[in-house]
């Protein structure tokens, strides 16, 4: 199929492609069988119905655009195959000629993949703070397990840091009670105020049982979040918390292990691998940026608004699940640099900007390098989003099937790889000039960067 290709820009390209009729015919007569055995005509069977009673009854050019349909999707691959282009979005098709029994022509407009010089990866350097103390993270994650499994007795005193109270709470404005902020036989330590309200701590610690006090805070959930209200708390019950003892009996309640020694040894490992995992994953983020810095390219325009509102519908979406607007939420976080909407969008557009070039930086390089995936590639992508999403492998297969992500899972793969590869060119070291070995493949460490969350899961399910 004779095809050429127009630059129109440096990220968007015209194909011309004519199907000459004799490959338009295996569609042809595909249309043609597909009418015979959907109609009926008196005096013929049903899917014997011949060519010209179909013209005659329906028209030939019924036909014709039903045979087009189904022949210009494989045209266009074979022409952007051809024309070595990467289209990033759905083109724009046009039939622009028709001859019958001749030829069909017809233009397609796409976003495509902009030229790509890549950078030498070797000369790219970057630095990630040195990793913290894998044996206090291991205490934490001990600490944890012990306030999970503490057990709790009712005292007739007044509440101090570290008990467990049973609280009631009733937030009022102007004197009027605001039933969204109200709530019966909350249970509450004493020192973990930074999930609850300000003010909390003080204002209980010191009541005894049936003891009340009244102080002021912002509400931080229902729809008087982020305003001001006056609370008046009441404590039902104080509890005093005790820890259970750090021995082999422990060790066998809540692990597989026999000796206290050996959980330690497995909380350790877990912990190591986890601070190593949170490591390359900035080192990784840090190494792709570099890239891109060392990499100018444009982006397809249409393809690059599309990105930044699906990302700023994400967003939106999240935000109101979670009951909160733009601007409650730049009140409430902390570690978020934007003070204004208008800020706060640009920072997620730019995001997405930087995100869609990485895909490109990453498809470039796997293209570049022939980087293929493997059946056992993906068998064990669709095993990790098992464990993941809490369903079986099959579950995944399935959904892959009926949604069609396989590709999208390819491709997932090959970025991965990209990147593994990208990151064991470059350079990277520790705040203190130690070199970190960037070999543990990207989706490793992701798997273990989540590994804290499953085994808490894990934990509690036994609890």
């Amino acid at each position: 199929m004779p095809s050429t290709v127009e630059k129109l820009s440096p990220t968007r390209v015209k194909l011309t492609v004519e199907i000459p009729f004799a490959d338009l015919q295996p569609y042809l007569d595909k249309a043609y069988k597909e009418i015979a055995e959907q109609v009926n005509i008196p005096g013929f069977r049903k899917g014997k119905v011949p060519a010209t009673v179909i013209d005659q009854r329906f028209g030939r050019g019924v036909v014709l655009q039903e045979a087009i349909n189904e022949a210009i999707p494989n045209a266009y691959n074979v022409a952007i195959d051809e024309a070595k282009v990467w289209p990033m979005a759905q083109p724009e098709i046009d039939v622009t000629k028709l001859e019958d029994k001749e030829l069909v022509e017809f233009t397609a407009e796409v976003d495509v993949r902009p030229e790509v010089k890549l950078p030498d990866f070797s000369k790219i350097k970057v630095t990630v703070d040195a990793p913290e103390s894998a044996d206090s993270l291991t205490d934490e994650r001990l600490e944890l397990l012990r306030e999970r499994f503490a057990t709790t007795n009712e005292v007739d005193r007044a509440a101090q840091d570290g008990d467990v109270l049973t609280i009631d709470l009733v937030a009022t404005q102007d004197g009027q009670e605001l039933p969204d902020a109200t709530a019966e036989g909350i249970a509450y330590k004493v020192g973990q105020e930074r999930n609850m309200l300000e003010g909390l701590d003080a204002a209980v610690t010191g009541l005894k049982a049936g003891e009340s006090k009244k102080f002021t805070s912002t509400l931080v959930g229902g729809q008087f979040r982020g305003q001001e209200a006056d609370i008046e708390v009441t404590v039902k019950t104080v509890s005093e918390q005790e820890l259970p003892a750090i021995d082999d009996e422990f060790a066998q309640m809540i692990s597989e292990f026999d000796t206290v020694e050996e959980m330690k040894e497995d909380l350790q490992k877990a912990a190591e691998q986890q601070v190593k995992a949170e490591q390359l994953a900035d080192a990784r983020d840090k190494v792709l940026e570099a890239v891109i810095e060392k990499t100018d390219f444009e982006l397809p325009e249409g393809v690059l608004a599309r990105e930044k509102e699906a990302r700023r519908a994400d967003i939106q979406r999240q935000l109101a699940q979670g009951g909160l607007t733009v601007e409650a939420y730049l009140e409430q976080a902390e570690d978020e640099e934007a003070e204004t909407p208008e800020e706060f969008w640009e920072t997620i557009d730019e995001r997405s900007t930087q995100a869609l070039k990485a895909q490109v930086v990453l498809d470039v390089y796997a293209d570049e390098n022939k980087l293929d995936v493997s059946q056992q590639e993906l068998t064990e992508l669709i095993f990790r989003k098992a464990q993941q999403n809490g369903t079986s492998p099959q579950d995944e297969i399935n959904h892959m099937m009926e949604h069609n992500h396989m590709p999208e899972w390819m491709q997932e793969i090959r970025r991965g790889k990209s990147l593994a590869a990208i990151c064991a060119e470059a350079t990277v070291t520790d705040a203190d000039g130690n070199k970190i070995d960037t070999a543990l493949p990207v989706e490793d460490a992701a798997d273990e960067v989540e590994a804290e969350e499953a085994a808490e899961e894990a934990v509690e399910e036994k609890a």
